[in-house]
């Protein structure tokens, strides 16, 4: 079995810095990506900026191997949009002749198994291969067996719904054209469609700030009527740390939407959990919980996280905690519900395998619905989990993870939490080190 390839799943940072560090070590291995080039998914929030710089977005191996092929960092303390990340940094890298011939695009993973085998199964199991079930875009299916597998493919195209108590509401699938699930490209492709329309936006982080801020700033024979609402009270922690933020650019969106809040330029409608949608006169109705009085909207913009695809580890044996869906050892370390000051001590394979030995959660999958993921944490992990793969179980366990401060740690989260903190014991934690991580979903970085 030593002789099949390391499959990785998802060609964005994560999955190509475990394709460089899978190189490194001369291990076999082959990276299938669903879209049609690598980054695909970041590709699709290309015209929104990061709020860390580039120093943190690039791993270790992929920075050495590209600049001994003459490539160039863009400076260290500037800040890429999504669409920099792509071209100016997994593109390039894609393109290494380490890499290039190991990647495959437009290829999408249907299921993970193991060969021959379903999940009830125990008969020689640990010997057994994985088999990736795949489809190419022009219908050409395969089964791969691989040693083991590094599924880095992310969460983006799972978005949670825009229904609270997380199911969609009432109503959300129909009206699926009326509404926008992500960050829109308000100042680009799809301003026409933003421009003097009635706006609603749902969701409380960084993500929503991106848009509802993006939104205003449209010209204003253009800049639509905007609502913010949020499911829960707005909160002051909700804004970030400002001044105390290790992330200079996070601390500054968080400062720009208090502003806005407070300069009255915004529409705000709290404790507006949705239950149901309907349709209205060329838009749609947005109902709350009884009570409270709904709103009619031409777009709503849905910008409340994601969570990441289950479906095709139906058959692995894979152990997740209940609530955060990471696997069970990380859980406790980035539950939103035990940790607000975002600290994460330092994980690696031992914290992101599963019963099925040998398949790997990382990126922000490994995070499940937990809204705190940094790039620098992907990039070691998949350190870690490669050199236990190339059974170096010393490095693979020496893990080292420092990351930036967000500013913020609060006892009194509980009410931004709503009401899900059972003690103020729960909620603050000392800082790992110098620094901890505190990144809301949607930022990648």
């Amino acid at each position: 079995m030593s002789r099949l390839p390391v499959v990785v799943v998802g060609a964005g940072p994560v999955g190509l810095a475990a394709a460089c560090r899978l190189a490194d070590e001369g291990l076999p291995f082959v990276v299938l990506e669903a879209g049609d080039r690598v980054g695909a998914a970041v590709s699709r929030w290309g015209h929104v900026r990061l709020f860390s710089p580039w120093r943190y977005v690039i791993d270790d191996s992929a920075r050495a191997r590209l600049e001994a092929v003459g490539w160039k960092a863009s400076a260290d303390d500037a800040t890429p949009t999504g669409a920099d990340l792509v071209t100016d940094y997994l593109a390039p890298l894609a393109a290494h002749p380490a890499l290039a011939p190991h990647i495959r695009t437009r290829t999408r993973v249907q299921s993970i198994t193991r060969a021959g085998l379903d999940k009830l199964s125990d008969t020689g199991r640990g010997e057994r291969p994985f088999a990736v079930w795949v489809q190419a875009a022009d219908g050409r299916r395969e089964v791969i067996r691989a040693r083991a597998v590094v599924d880095a493919s992310g969460t983006y195209d799972t978005p949670n719904p825009l229904g609270a108590g997380g199911v969609p509401a009432f109503g959300e699938l129909a009206a699926a054209d009326r509404l926008h699930y992500g960050i829109p490209d308000v100042g680009g492709a799809e301003r026409d469609r933003f421009a003097g329309a009635r706006v609603g936006v749902v969701g409380s982080g960084h993500s929503a700030f991106n848009a509802l801020l993006a939104l205003l700033a449209l010209p204003v024979g253009e800049r639509p009527r905007v609502t913010w609402f949020v499911r829960s009270r707005l909160h002051e922690r909700l804004f970030g740390g400002g001044d105390a933020d290790a992330l200079s650019e996070r601390g500054a969106l968080g400062r720009r939407m208090r502003d806005l809040v407070a300069s009255g330029r915004l529409i705000v409608r709290e404790s507006f959990p949705v239950v149901a949608v309907e349709a209205a006169s060329q838009g749609v109705r947005l109902h709350p919980e009884e009570g409270a009085p709904s709103e009619v909207l031409d777009v709503v913009v849905v910008v409340t996280g994601f969570r990441p695809d289950l479906t095709i580890t139906s058959e692995l044996r894979v152990a997740l905690d209940p609530a955060v869906e990471a696997p069970v050892a990380l859980a406790p370390l980035i539950d939103p519900n035990l940790h607000s000051c975002g600290t994460v001590p330092p994980h690696g394979f031992r914290e992101l395998g599963h019963p099925d030995e040998g398949y790997y959660t990382v990126g922000m999958k490994s995070y499940g619905r937990a809204p705190t993921f940094l790039l620098m944490t992907g990039y070691e992990q998949v350190r870690s989990v490669v050199k236990v793969i190339s059974g170096d179980l010393a490095s693979a366990s020496d893990v080292q993870l420092v990351l930036p401060h967000s500013g913020v740690c609060a006892t009194d989260q509980i009410d931004f939490l709503e009401g899900s903190v059972a003690s103020p014991e729960r909620v603050c934690c000392a800082p790992v080190g110098d620094d901890a991580e505190g990144s809301p979903s949607g930022s990648a970085g």
